[in-house]
């Protein structure tokens, strides 16, 4: 593993408190906030 992919998250960071989240199923889920995204959402 390189330099580069362990200082990575995970995944996505949470746009409330910066906490990752975890992806399950269809939903980001913050271990803070809950569920915070969807597939309904709009990503970019």
């Amino acid at each position: 593993m390189s330099d580069t992919e362990e200082s990575t998250a995970p995944g996505r960071p949470c746009p409330h408190c910066g906490e990752t989240m975890v992806h399950r199923h269809c939903e980001y889920v913050c271990p803070q906030h809950g569920v915070v995204f969807d597939c309904a959402d709009t990503f970019y």
